[in-house]
């Protein structure tokens, strides 16, 4: 996912995110893929705890941030820090949407969305893979 510009400070090679992560992972978190609505782990998850990149274990979201919003993926209204995550605009779909990667190692996590009328603090929806991230419990 580097385009030869962006350095990250964990910088890996194809080759070894494809041995550490497993194909499902890496389609997702490497080649910004989108896991099928409703088959996540986390979607309905009410577990507490700190959402992780799974791809370098950075702590991006916290379970008090994370909402129901029956889109299939879990949801949070806002990340741990916003030095954590970077935007990315992606019109891939032929519309203009906002990806969110981690960055500390440039993986995909999903979209943020605005101006859906959660009722959240923040306004925000962050739609992010499960498969993405790995929970630590508090």
């Amino acid at each position: 996912m580097t385009d030869g510009i962006k350095q990250y400070a964990i910088d890996k090679t194809d080759q070894e995110w494809r041995a550490q992560l497993s194909p499902a992972e890496y389609q997702v978190l490497r080649k910004a893929g989108t896991e099928r609505a409703y088959t996540g782990e986390y979607t309905d998850t009410k577990t507490v705890g700190v959402y992780k990149c799974r791809a370098c274990d950075t702590e991006l979201f916290r379970s008090e941030t994370k909402f129901d919003s029956h889109c299939g993926w879990p949801s949070f209204f806002a990340p741990l820090a916003e030095e954590r995550v970077e935007y990315i605009e992606d019109t891939a779909l032929g519309m203009k949407r906002v990806e969110v990667r981690c960055a500390n190692c440039g993986s995909h996590l999903g979209h943020v969305f605005e101006g859906e009328g959660y009722g959240t603090p923040t306004d925000l929806r962050y739609c992010i893979n499960s498969i993405s991230l790995t929970l630590s419990e508090a």
